[in-house]
């Protein structure tokens, strides 16, 4: 019986894609980790492995089509002794039928740690059968878990032992907030422009900040640091690296990073998340870092960066930013974190707000270090200032809690030896 090639769920959130590019014609032959298929994302390309072996008999969607939904049917495999006359028995409107998904994402070769596969209500159709492992299915009994509320990472989407620990272990899906109704469009003037169609990155970010700007109660704090100590240390650290010079560069971005890290373990209350009924608190500081690409931007994310040096953030930074701009991150190394960060200092902004990422309960917006006149022991002074915004989810962090942070992330961006101990 022909297996049924589907569109892959390459992150918990995905509901479509681009499928861009296939590795295969009608006729070749694959192996189960053969690569078959380049798929885009709202926020990356990722390369997708055929998990049964047989002969490519039909593909169903083309290169560059937009808008393919997880779970439609986007090619048919060939089992061995079959011939392409059993393709015309496969429907070819994306119903899924068993024995089915022959794709599935490729991993990536080092990854960051893999976030839970959350619980999904509807997971799968009614009626449909839930493909598990019989210890899986003993186990979600025992536990009182719904199969049909967790999602599968094996083979054609099985729901195996590992699926069913996590979902033990992830707290179930908050009821989502009611849509808003639906705004009417202002109409265009009949001037002249040129009409620029949404990607899905674009449509991503409009539909996720929208939200978070009206569901989230932002309130701003902010504060000015100087930044001359910094500045000369960095130049030092640039000049004697005990790698040798020019071994690694450390930048401005790579001090505040690892000032926002000390200060959300000082101040644990800022590194936290609202979760409706309760408040989700990180043990460690995942920071979310805004990198500017094509059609948008995304947030790479430096996991348990309290941990980490100036150097070893300096490397990670910018491999990140690096592969973000190629749109070759892996969804555990841009979702999730717990706090972020905005830097447009690089672009010559002095001042601006950020709106919130959820699920952070913060964002630090950073401006330009200018030279301005301060006041020191009494005399008028120069120093070089940089101004930073935090905008703050109130529902999570109060007024004095916000400045605790701001007040410690200050003191080690003016005196950075401080962060080194």
């Amino acid at each position: 019986m022909p297996i049924e090639i589907l569109m892959p769920a390459l992150s918990p959130t995905m509901e479509e894609g681009t499928l861009a590019k296939w590795h295969v014609n009608e006729g070749d032959k694959v192996e189960p980790g053969d690569i078959i298929a380049e798929i885009e994302t709202d926020k990356a390309t990722m390369e997708v492995e055929s998990v049964d072996e047989g002969t490519i008999g039909k593909i169903l969607v083309s290169d560059g089509t937009e808008g393919v939904k997880v779970n439609e049917l986007i090619a048919v495999l060939l089992e061995e002794g079959e011939d392409a006359s059993a393709v015309d028995n496969v429907k070819s409107d994306g119903t899924p039928k068993a024995p089915a998904a022959a794709a599935a994402p490729v991993q990536a070769a080092t990854p960051a740690a893999t976030p839970p596969i959350p619980q999904s209500n509807g997971a799968s159709p009614a009626g449909a059968r839930i493909k598990a492992s019989p210890l899986a299915k003993r186990m979600a009994s025992q536990a009182g878990l719904d199969l049909a509320s967790i999602i599968g990472s094996g083979p054609a989407g099985r729901i195996v032992k590992a699926d069913v620990e996590t979902a033990k272990s992830t707290p179930a899906p908050q009821a989502k907030t009611p849509a808003a109704p639906a705004i009417t469009p202002v109409p265009v003037g009949t001037g002249d422009y040129t009409e620029v169609p949404l990607n899905a990155m674009r449509k991503t970010i409009a539909q996720r900040l929208t939200v978070a700007k009206r569901d989230v109660p932002h309130y701003y704090l902010t504060i000015d640091c100087e930044i001359d100590k910094l500045m000369k240390a960095r130049k030092e650290l640039n000049a004697n690296s005990p790698e040798g010079e020019g071994a690694f560069k450390i930048s401005v971005n790579d001090f505040i990073i690892r000032a926002c890290a000390q200060s959300l373990m000082l101040v644990p209350g800022v590194n936290s998340s609202w979760a409706e009924d309760k408040l989700l608190q990180h043990n460690h500081a995942d920071i979310a870092m805004a990198v500017a690409i094509d059609g948008g931007l995304i947030t790479p994310i430096i996991h348990a960066a309290e941990t980490k040096g100036l150097a070893a953030i300096s490397r990670e930074a910018k491999d990140l930013a690096t592969r973000a701009k190629n749109r070759k991150l892996m969804p555990e190394e841009y979702q999730g974190g717990s706090f972020s960060i905005s830097n447009l200092g690089m672009m010559g902004i002095v001042n601006f707000t950020a709106v919130i990422n959820p699920p952070h309960a913060a964002i630090l917006a950073i401006g330009a270090g200018e030279q301005r006149p301060v006041v020191k022991d009494g005399a008028l002074a120069i120093a070089t200032v940089m101004t930073v915004t935090m905008s703050c989810d109130h529902r999570v962090v109060d007024g004095a809690l916000g400045s605790q942070f701001l007040n410690h992330f200050k003191r080690f961006i003016e005196d950075p030896v401080t962060m080194l101990l």
